[in-house]
């Protein structure tokens, strides 16, 4: 592999860690001035559900094509055009003055995301064959701590009251600088067709059936994911009656042990296998939100929500690691049909939650979710590909 015979593996690990940070702090710095940009706009609730909407589309008319695109041209290419347009759209929604300016902002923004996401998940899963042990965590637990650090900046930013242009131009000059530093490090991606009779078998181009059965596992995930980032909040003030200015230590704890979870599934992979890593955050995540439901106190709340950080620190990123390395076709490809599926966890968990919530309320729907956490395990018991898979 001509990267890893030039650079070390170990400079190439850290070139690919930076840009992972880079894509999370992106997402993070967005996030964080959301409420500054609504207030701005002068935009309703309802508007502005209307307006987060944007980045899904944008996404999923990414998905359409990074796939196929990136498995032709390759993601040393592609990542480095996605992650400045990725910057680029971040500073245009920096600069919408209007709805409908920051409709299409978001689109592009989400449109770029998701060629970030294919293509840096490409280039880790590549590196992680060379090493010949689980790596693929800690890489997502660089975009978790992107997460924390791009929300205490906007913190910090929002108290300065300074205009997200000027924040986003600050983060846009630290990612394009980090990209210029780490680009040459970036390696050609692996090829999994090596044999004649492999290229001519029409078999090894369709996408196996266990990519879709672990974008479900994946799915399941997800959603519990996007219970706590969207519902964690409004749970400790409606169920547990906590005060609003303590609400976000909901969110806040889960946040520290996902991202702390992610530095150590690695390990925990290499020990005791991809299968047990999966059925472990599984469990987590159902006695998680069951605790939650059972025991609606601030202080077991909030241990709960530790809990369920644990439970979805190792889910994506093992997912994603088996799906590229057990797949026959291209892993940008597989990654992109496994996504595919697992995004919708992000799509429907939040929604479905506030459906149930609106007829009942939100403890049953964190039940609902930790039903999703027994499905993960069972998956996992099933799955014949967590079987036969290298710890």
């Amino acid at each position: 592999m001509e990267t890893t015979e030039t650079y070390s593996k170990n400079r190439v690990r850290i070139a690919i860690f930076c840009l992972y940070f880079c894509t999370g702090l992106c997402f993070s710095s967005w996030a964080s001035r959301i409420p500054d940009i609504k207030i701005a706009l002068g935009l309703g609730d309802a508007a502005w559900g209307t307006i987060l909407l944007m980045i899904p589309v944008g996404q999923i008319c990414g998905m359409t094509i990074s796939g196929f695109l990136i498995s032709k041209v390759g993601s040393k290419k592609i990542l480095p055009i996605a992650l400045t347009g990725y910057v680029f759209a971040l500073l245009f929604v920096g600069l919408s003055s209007s709805e409908y300016a920051l409709i299409i902002s978001l689109i592009i923004f989400g449109f770029f995301g998701n060629f970030c996401n294919i293509s840096i998940n490409t280039q880790a899963i590549t590196l992680e064959t060379t090493y010949n042990r689980p790596i693929m965590a800690s890489f997502h637990g660089g975009w978790s701590l992107a997460g924390l650090t791009g929300a205490s900046v906007g913190l910090l930013m929002a108290s300065l009251k300074l205009h997200p242009i000027y924040h986003f131009c600050i983060i846009g000059v630290l990612v394009i600088t980090t990209l210029i530093i780490n680009r040459p490090y970036l390696q050609a991606d692996l090829r999994k067709e090596k044999t004649p009779e492999e290229i001519a078998s029409k078999k090894r181009n369709k996408p196996e059936t266990f990519l879709f059965l672990l974008g479900i596992v994946a799915f399941c995930g997800m959603a519990a994911e996007g219970a706590m980032s969207d519902w964690s909040g409004l749970y400790l003030i409606d169920v547990v009656g906590t005060r609003e200015n303590l609400a976000p230590l909901g969110l806040a704890a889960y946040m520290i042990t996902m991202a702390s979870g992610r530095f150590m599934i690695d390990k925990a992979t290499q020990k005791w296998g991809r299968q047990r890593v999966v059925q472990a955050g599984g469990t987590l995540i159902a006695t998680g939100l069951f605790t939650a439901v059972a025991f609606p106190h601030f202080v077991t709340t909030i241990i709960a929500f530790m809990i369920i950080g644990f439970g979805t620190a190792g889910i994506v990123p093992t997912i994603y690691s088996i799906a590229g390395q057990k797949t026959r076709i291209p892993t940008s490809i597989a990654l992109t049909i496994v996504s595919s599926v697992s995004f919708l966890g992000f799509l429907m968990g939040p929604p479905l939650i506030g459906y149930i919530s609106s007829v009942t309320n939100l403890r049953y729907s964190y039940a609902l979710i930790g039903l999703f956490g027994i499905s993960i395990v069972v998956l996992a018991s099933l799955i014949k590909v967590f079987r036969y898979e290298k710890k």
